[in-house]
């Protein structure tokens, strides 16, 4: 069957979640707009074609200064730092290993799971990844599934760690034990969280308007999240039992999934300079920013840049709390 791509800022009045992903069944990409009224962007259109340039990069949040360790054809995403000096990142429906050093890609085996998105990441050992992909195997009847599983970073059979139609990991808890993902049903996303080996999902957000991108504090006191409850996109923190929920960015850009740093002393961010409302579309003006937890003092991190869905959707940070990595695009 014929492969479709992925499809960003996909968005209805009831489903206002981006999806971005492969699918392999043909019916789909017609189906999803008669069921759930969703569109396609055009700047969607534009990373699919075929000369998109990504530019993977890390920055030093110190001096700002840019590094590009791989230019590559196509449109690679979300990359993930391991503390063996490698990035994980999302390739066409699959992920691979990016060695900092050799600049090597070598693909990780992920058994039967071959349409993953660009919401994965490591546990805090480094031994496991957290992949979400398109449940081709779903038996409900509805017409897509999303699922999130954990897979051995050296690769292995992904096992299932959810059942709600709609799941997409964001953060993994400093213990290892349990999963933060945005998830529910499709007139509704929230935070949720959920033990490691599976079970009982516990929702920690019922805001109007889409909750996502859960990412746990390393002291284990809280989750950083984005919300569009106050009308415009900004960044928000609770504790990890969903008490206290309190917003911590004010300003005019639509900012997302925030990452805190290993050493716990900031946060990683990427803002849109316009409203995208609760899209997160590929192909706009972007930048980083970078949040002092202690002071909230707030300060961009790179230029403006061509980005979005992709850039840093998942954690990114250098082991050491010096660097973040990130994406960057240009399409000719």
């Amino acid at each position: 069957m014929e492969i479709i791509k992925k499809t960003y800022s996909m968005k209805s009045s009831i489903m206002k979640k981006s999806i971005q992903r492969w699918v392999s069944i043909p019916f789909l990409k017609l189906a999803i707009p008669v069921f759930f009224c969703i569109f396609f962007s055009i700047a969607s259109i534009a990373q699919n074609k075929p000369d998109t340039t990504s530019y993977i990069q890390t920055v030093d949040i110190k001096t700002g200064k840019i590094d590009t360790v791989l230019v590559a054809k196509g449109d690679f995403e979300a990359p993930n730092w391991h503390p063996d000096n490698y990035l994980v990142v999302n390739f066409r429906g699959k992920i691979y290993k990016l060695d900092l050093a050799t600049k090597q890609l070598t693909e990780i085996n992920t058994g039967s799971i071959n349409q993953i998105m660009d919401d994965h990441g490591l546990s805090p050992d480094g031994k496991w990844i957290a992949i979400t992909s398109f449940d081709g195997g779903n038996p409900s009847k509805q017409i897509y599934k999303f699922s999130v599983y954990t897979v051995p970073s050296t690769g292995g059979e992904p096992k299932k760690i959810t059942s709600q139609d709609l799941s997409f990991w964001h953060g993994w808890s400093p213990d290892g034990k349990t999963l933060a993902y945005c998830g529910g049903s499709f007139s509704n996303l929230d935070v949720y969280t959920i033990p490691v080996e599976g079970g009982e999902a516990k929702r920690l957000t019922d805001a109007v308007g889409l909750d996502d991108g859960p990412d746990y504090s390393p002291d284990g006191k809280y989750i950083y999240f984005h919300s569009y409850r106050s009308g415009r996109m900004q960044i928000w923190r609770m504790h990890t039992d969903g008490s206290q929920q309190e917003r911590i960015t004010f300003d005019e850009n639509a900012n997302w999934f925030p990452h805190p740093s290993p050493n716990n002393k900031w946060i990683a961010y990427i803002a849109y300079t316009t409203d995208e409302k609760q899209n997160h579309p590929f192909g706009k003006n972007v930048k980083l920013r970078l949040m002092n937890l202690k002071t909230k003092a707030v300060k961009d991190i790179t230029p403006v840049f061509y980005g979005g869905a992709g850039t840093i959707n998942t954690p990114s940070w250098s082991p050491d709390s010096k660097k973040a990595a990130f994406i960057s695009y240009s399409v000719n």
